[in-house]
């Protein structure tokens, strides 16, 4: 005789393991008791029917720790939500094998598409077709699920009165029941919910007819899918038979049992129990391990404090009184003086500020529970961003998770590099999108080099987004010829170009091939079959090797069969479809992870038992999710169609967190903002909160492991070392003996720039793709003005703004200004060409010589070696009284005030060059007469002539005698640089820092020593 024996007394048999028990440890106790002195081999004559995968293999390791040494086998354990007709308790050749095998899951949803644009709405887009195909797959499955009766009887549902969206889906989903099931008939096919269903009806008929003689234990399942709860009630008929529920609450009065509704946690038990005239108090508890008399009386504190504090709405309004009968009825039975207090014991709220700081004390937590060998601990939420942030919290100590959500395909190897492509063909010029894919880990296209890949980036694909390939190959040749100093180019340079030059080719052509069925538009087959071979051709065929390798074929081949019926996609909705689709495929890849740690969603925790549990998101719209909208139907049609309410859903997560509260050591995690928006805390959280402030008790705040957390993020030194101005003093043989005077009036303003630039030799880097901003705008306006001079070297035509207004367009479009900057351009290059012809005319009339992009220079001798000054002046005018020294401006020009005090030397040292010869053989030495800006913007007042060396009261100077001073400015420069003692400063001149931007500002720290650590002084 054995202890226990679930197969005793007269069928049906219900059993009950209360919340506060750990379910499957129990479950496990309670069938060795049972196996009691028998041989090993009697369990494997068993047949136990758990709810899902995840727990029938929880069980077979919680099996093997209560049987310690004792040698078992393990019965045949399957989950109830999985059957198959090939695998116990269903008989070879008996049951179920005349039905159609089940229609994968991404090939119906695909096949629906087709059949929605081929049969009801002809063009509709592809991206919508497959949104709807979900919709009327949920729906159908309910269907199924809920066994509903002539589902067709949905197309009548719709009154008149009602809402005309209510009609027309009534309609549709009338027509679709009839047509999807004839088109499963054709494939061969059935759904899945279906013969699911239908597996678990004849699996419940067969027993009902022929019960199983052998052991058979159904357990943790909630009956919530009708088909599944006839199991359950063959099962408990069974001669051999029992099912074991989880967490039914026994405690709970009969006027609250009775108010039980669907979002309450026994809101399925309850049903279940109903549907088969089972009273409550016919459930007889199951086999209970010994434990100490404490631990145990703890653990029914807390059941019974959180079945309280979730008890029906209607219930609630007695909480007080219900509080003073737990208080009296412990004090009579001699047990805790406080129970609320003792159903406290354990558990703790941590509430966080955002989803960051509920991440970080997660993972310390977690953490923290590997410091005692052999405990456990796992998170339980069904937010998965946050259990990514978690898992990623852990990697800080190499730990990794055992993680049941898996990641979505977009963020896996393969899927990145499918959705790489897509979004290539969308856009084939686009720099940063060629460069991704060459530079992705899974590329091996033989062209793409390191050192090719480099060099095209470098040369072709930073600064301004070409136009077309031809234009990349233009700036590959271009990198090729002698530099303007007449320096040619390396034979490794050449090499290096050579090499980007074969790869451009090959990416043309490959681009070309992905992107020539798109005229404008293509079929989605199409676009799937040139997708696929883009893949292959810069990744090989192996890239479809792995989980998700796997996972993207099999999305890209349902895409290519089913395709061709959803219509033609543009490039970018197409590339937004892939996206879209890689990001709702989940895949799991498994690996090596911590025994210890697991993180699960409410789904997967089910039955689950760790020493620590953790339940994060819980906030409303997370944990619980919103109830679902059905986009078909309203709540009338659902109930009338025999369909359950939304909020049964609800129902059965609240007894997801019930189990998982119920644990030893629960640590409840709410945030205060999510998604930086203020979020409202769950209604289980709030109500467990209200009960307790009631008694008069509080909650344990678990603030430490949130402190703990910001301290392992924040820096050593609470407070911040800024860096110091930076005053470099290199050795005088390593500063520069010659500038041009850009590179002076830079030196003036901000030394450190020209020692980061010339002395370090840091060069800026544009951006891949930057966009055309104001230095290519004005290096367009230069260009054009060339054009100009050059095209009408004498005298400017009547109707020349025209001309002049096609170089504007030619020179911006040649530095890769796009269609959307060009758009916003053209009116502004139309007034300036207007301006400009004015301008031209009135300058051409004075019969002067006209000097364009000129260079010159002059040799300053000096102490410490003789200083060079260069300069390229956009236009010097020649004529008998002198020379009129111009340069055009597309932002900002410099006051006089600046260039007379000499902070802006450019015009100056150009005329004092000008004045020494420095132009010859183009000018002889001629003193400057006019000093002018000439700023081109194109806008309201589409330019304006600034001449700064116009003579005022308070400086009487002219142009000549500004070039003398600005000269003799620059010989004690040259001198005081001369003297190793002096700094590099940053930004000698700070006034003009907003205005005049720094490349090197980053380098020199600047926001630190300028900006924070001026805050910081004044708030001392």
């Amino acid at each position: 005789m054995t202890a226990f024996d679930p197969f005793a007394g007269d069928a049906p048999r219900w059993f009950a393991i209360p919340a506060h028990r750990p379910f499957l440890d129990d479950l496990a106790a309670g069938v060795l008791d049972w196996l009691g002195d028998h041989p090993p081999e009697v369990l494997s004559d068993a047949t136990l029917l758990l709810p899902n995968r995840r727990a029938a293999r929880a069980f077979g390791a919680a099996l093997a720790t209560q049987a310690s040494d004792r040698p078992v086998l393990l019965p045949q354990v399957r989950p109830l939500g999985d059957l198959e007709e090939d695998e116990p308790p269903f008989s070879p050749g008996e049951l179920g094998l005349d039905l159609a095998p089940a229609i994968a899951p991404l090939t119906r949803r695909f096949e629906m598409a087709r059949m929605i644009v081929e049969e009801f709405a002809p063009g509709m887009p592809p991206m919508r077709a497959l949104e709807l195909a979900d919709s009327l797959g949920a729906f159908l499955d309910s269907c199924h699920i809920e066994e509903v009766v002539e589902p067709e009887r949905v197309a009548a549902l719709a009154p008149e009165d009602m809402a005309e969206h209510w009609q027309a889906s009534a309609s549709f989903l009338g027509l679709a029941v009839h047509a999807w099931p004839k088109r499963l008939e054709a494939m061969g096919l059935v759904d899945a919910s279906w013969r699911r269903t239908k597996l678990l009806r004849m699996l419940a008929g067969r027993w009902d007819s022929h019960p199983p003689q052998g052991p058979v234990i159904a357990a943790g399942s909630t009956g919530t899918v009708k088909a599944a709860a006839a199991v359950l009630a063959a099962v408990a008929k069974a001669p051999m038979g029992c099912v074991v529920l989880p967490g039914l609450d026994a405690d709970l009065d009969a006027a609250a049992w009775a108010a039980i509704d669907e979002p309450h946690p026994q809101s399925a038990l309850k049903r279940l129990l109903d549907d088969h005239g089972v009273a409550r108090g016919a459930v007889r508890p199951w086999f209970r391990r010994p434990v100490e008399a404490r631990v145990e009386a703890r653990g029914l504190a807390r059941q019974r404090l959180i079945h309280e504090a979730l008890r029906p709405a209607d219930a609630t309004a007695d909480w007080r009184t219900e509080i003073s009968r737990l208080r009296a009825e412990a004090a009579a039975a001699g047990q805790a003086p406080d129970p609320i207090a003792a159903g406290l014991v354990g558990l703790s709220v941590v509430s966080a500020r955002t989803e960051e700081d509920a991440a970080g004390a997660i993972a310390l937590m977690m953490r923290e529970t590997l410091d005692v060998p052999g405990r456990t601990c796992a998170l339980v939420t069904p937010d998965l961003a946050l259990g990514r942030r978690v898992a990623a919290r852990l990697e800080r100590w190499g730990v990794t998770a055992d993680t049941s959500s898996g990641a979505t395909l977009d963020r896996m190897p393969v899927g990145v590099l499918v959705d790489l492509c897509a979004r290539w063909m969308a856009g084939p010029m686009v720099p940063q999108t060629v460069l991704a894919v060459l530079k992705h880990e899974l590329t091996t296209l033989a062209e793409a080099t390191d050192e090719a890949v480099r060099t095209l980036e470098k040369v072709a694909f930073r600064g301004a987004a070409a136009e077309a390939w031809t234009r990349v190959v233009r700036r590959l040749d271009e990198a090729a010829l002698p530099r303007r100093d007449g320096k040619v180019a390396s034979e490794a340079l050449l090499a290096r170009l050579g090499a980007a030059r074969v790869l451009a080719d090959r990416l043309e052509r490959l681009s070309g091939t992905a992107t020539e069925a798109f005229g404008p538009e293509a079929s989605l087959d199409v676009a799937a079959r040139s997708l696929t071979g883009l893949v292959e051709a810069m990744a090989g065929i192996d890239v479809w090797s792995g989980p998700d390798g796997e996972a993207a074929a099999s999305l890209l081949s349902q895409l290519i069969e089913a395709g061709a019926s959803l219509g033609a996609v543009s490039a970018d909705d197409f590339a937004e479809m892939v996206r879209s689709l890689l990001r709702q495929q989940t895949v799991r890849t498994g690996g090596a992870t911590h025994p210890s740690l697991r993180i699960l969603g409410a789904i997967e925790a089910r039955l689950v038992r760790a020493d620590r549990m953790i339940l994060a998101g819980l906030e409303e719209g997370v944990w619980p999710g919103p109830a679902p909208t059905d986009p078909f139907l309203s709540r009338p049609m659902r109930t009338a169609l025999g369909l359950p309410s939304p909020e049964r859903r609800v129902g059965q997560t609240a007894q997801d967190f019930v189990q998982a509260a119920c644990a030893p050591e629960a640590i409840l995690v709410h945030t205060e903002r999510r998604g930086g928006q203020p979020a409202v805390r769950s209604r289980w959280l709030w109500r467990l909160e209200m009960l307790t402030r009631g008694a008069g008790v509080d909650i344990e705040r678990r603030s430490p492991a949130l402190e703990v957390a910001r301290v392992l993020d924040a820096p050593a030194d609470p407070r911040p070392a800024y860096a110091r101005r930076p005053a470099p003093t290199p050795p005088v043989d390593r500063r520069p003996r010659e500038l041009p005077v850009t590179g002076v009036e830079r030196w003036v303003r901000d030394p450190y720039a020209v020692y980061a630039q010339r002395i370090l030799g840091l060069r800026v880097m544009d951006r891949p793709g930057a966009s055309a901003e104001a230095m290519a705008r004005g290096d367009a306006v230069h260009a054009a003005l060339q054009r100009v001079v050059e095209t009408w070297p004498a005298e400017i035509p009547d109707n020349c703004a025209v001309e002049i207004e096609r170089f504007l367009h030619e020179a911006m479009t040649d530095r890769g200004f796009d269609a959307a900057a060009m758009a916003r351009e053209r009116p502004l290059a139309r007034n300036s060409a207007r301006w400009l012809a004015d301008f031209e005319r009135q300058r051409r009339a004075r019969g002067a010589t006209l000097l364009i992009e000129v260079e010159g220079r002059m040799t300053v001798p000096s102490v410490g070696g003789a200083f060079v000054v260069t300069a390229r002046a956009d236009r010097i005018e020649l004529d008998a009284n002198g020379a009129a020294v111009i340069d055009f401006k597309t932002g900002s020009t410099p006051t006089a005030r600046q260039v007379r005090q000499g902070f802006a030397p450019q015009l100056t040292l150009t005329a004092a060059i000008l004045a020494d010869g420095g132009f010859a053989p183009h000018s002889p030495p001629t003193g400057a007469g006019e000093l002018l800006y000439v700023r081109v913007v194109g806008r309201k007042v589409p330019g304006e002539v600034v001449d700064v060396s116009r003579p005022t009261k308070a400086d009487p100077a002219g142009a000549a005698e500004m070039a003398e001073a600005a000269l003799e400015g620059l010989k004690r420069r040259i001198a005081a640089f001369d003297n190793p003692d002096t700094p590099y400063v940053s930004w000698a001149a700070p006034q003009f820092m907003g205005n005049f931007g720094g490349n090197y500002d980053h380098l020199a720290r600047l926001w630190e020593w300028h900006v924070a650590s001026a805050d910081e002084e004044a708030d001392a």
